[in-house]
């Protein structure tokens, strides 16, 4: 399976999962069974928050699945409605959840388990409402 991680910085396989999906400078795509990967850009980056379209920042990628820390409803059904599938980082290394999901550790978002909201910009604990993970 080929996925895409948001990331801040790249540090290939050690980079950590970016809590926002819409506004992650970078993203790490990734074969889950050969581990090569590739660092592109986000293509969507200059949006406002909440605005994001998720399907154009991946779109030709090649990508089946996206595994963000958090992730608001609309984009989680935008990327679902796009044929994505989209899995819960619970705040690792890309090479620790890689590791999750060969043991079937690593979880879909279903749309009882998306951000709520945020009240004061991106972050964890800061202004997060409904299910939000982060």
């Amino acid at each position: 399976m080929k996925l895409c991680f948001p990331i801040v910085n790249n540090q290939g396989l050690d980079s950590a999962v970016f809590d926002h999906f819409g506004s992650a400078p970078l993203y790490l795509v990734v074969d889950s069974e050969s581990e090569q990967f590739s660092v592109q850009d986000n293509r969507d980056k200059g949006h406002a928050h909440g605005a994001c379209n998720p399907a154009r920042a991946v779109q030709g990628l090649g990508v089946d699945g996206i595994v963000v820390g958090g992730i608001g409803r609309g984009a989680l059904m935008s990327l679902n409605r796009a044929g994505y599938r989209v899995f819960q980082a619970k705040g690792q290394l890309v090479r620790d959840t890689l590791a999750d999901l060969k043991t079937a550790a690593l979880q879909e978002f279903s749309p009882a388990s998306v951000c709520g909201g945020h009240a004061s910009g991106h972050g964890a604990g800061q202004g997060h409402g409904g299910g939000c993970c982060h």
